[in-house]
């Protein structure tokens, strides 16, 4: 194929199948047009998570949703791929390029409840549902020192599925993430957008990963042109947090790094971890402020920082827990 024949041809956008993952693609493929005046076609990909009915802390998380996109990637049946960040596994494959991290959408979890309540209006004993032992330990944790009982109920599937378990009354409350809601255009059946005070998300939550093979160095190029470089740092801090803990992506881990901004002067970053038992017995959780990165160097050791400090307060203990 000729030069201007490639220049030419619609690029292959590898997505996952559920409504959530192909407004996700569907956005990045309206930047990307914007970006090489070529078309780009969405490829639906079936993963391992989307068939599994076992809860994710079961099947390990970390991959589920993302091998089989790579899997096509390598044998070049897409071009690119976008993820949902927080599904990656910390450690990047030397055959693939994470050509861009563009600019993140909202971090933080919210409620989803019945007539609208929020956390502190939910009834004594209320059911909410998560999939995610890391929101389990810290919604157990908040209960538990204000005096709420509520019952964690662990659960799978869609926002379709997961708001339907409170709209037919067998859930109080189910708890999601922001993004994920604003991206289709749900943002009004939100309740309440939880605090980072109460609930840390997970690493990488609210960002989107867009990668392509490392041999398609022409293409990861193009695509860097939509990286956000504060996005990038703060995403890198916390996901080295999670890998310095060993921890996968379905352990009760939460992290956030933010830029602290004194005036209209941007002077900090703050990084907060925090990792507890399922029952919200136990929480580790700390935090650190350092300079903003301007290397992924320096981001990575931000994180590897405050895991050491939640190590030595003992952190590893309440890592190996699962969800039932």
């Amino acid at each position: 194929m000729t030069d201007a024949a490639k220049a030419t041809k619609a690029l292959k956008l590898g997505t996952r199948r559920s409504k959530l993952a192909m407004a996700q693609s569907g956005h990045v493929a309206t930047w990307v047009r914007e970006l090489t005046g070529r078309d780009v076609e969405l490829v639906e990909i079936t993963t391992y998570g989307d068939v599994s009915k076992e809860q994710l802390a079961q099947i390990g998380g970390t991959g589920v949703f993302v091998t089989a996109l790579r899997d096509a990637l390598l044998r070049g049946e897409v071009d690119f791929a976008v993820h949902s960040l927080k599904d990656l596994p910390t450690a990047q494959p030397d055959d693939l390029t994470l050509a861009a991290v563009p600019v993140r959408e909202d971090p933080r979890d919210v409620l989803v409840a019945r007539d609208g309540l929020s956390f502190a209006q939910l009834p004594d004993g209320a059911r909410v549902g998560t999939g995610s032992p890391r929101r389990m330990a810290q919604l157990n944790a908040y209960a538990r020192s204000h005096g709420l009982r509520i019952e964690t109920v662990p659960i799978r599937g869609n926002i379709d599925t997961r708001v339907g378990y409170v709209r037919n009354g067998e859930l109080d409350a189910v708890v999601l993430a922001a993004a994920g809601l604003r991206r289709i255009g749900r943002v009004e059946e939100v309740s309440e957008f939880l605090d980072t005070e109460i609930v840390l998300p997970a690493p990488g939550q609210g960002a989107l990963a867009i990668e392509c093979a490392a041999v398609n160095a022409d293409l990861a190029a193009v695509l860097a042109e939509l990286d956000d470089p504060h996005t990038r740092f703060a995403v890198t801090a916390e996901r080295a947090l999670l890998a310095a803990l060993e921890a996968g992506c379905s352990a009760p881990v939460g992290a956030l790094a933010d830029l602290l901004v004194d005036g209209q002067i941007v002077n900090e970053m703050r990084l907060r971890g925090v990792v507890g038992s399922i029952d919200g017995a136990e929480l580790v959780q700390l935090s650190t402020t350092g300079p903003v990165p301007t290397s992924h160097h320096a981001a990575e050791a931000l994180g590897r920082e405050l895991a050491s400090e939640m190590l030595a307060k003992g952190a590893a203990g309440l890592m190996g827990e699962r969800a039932l």
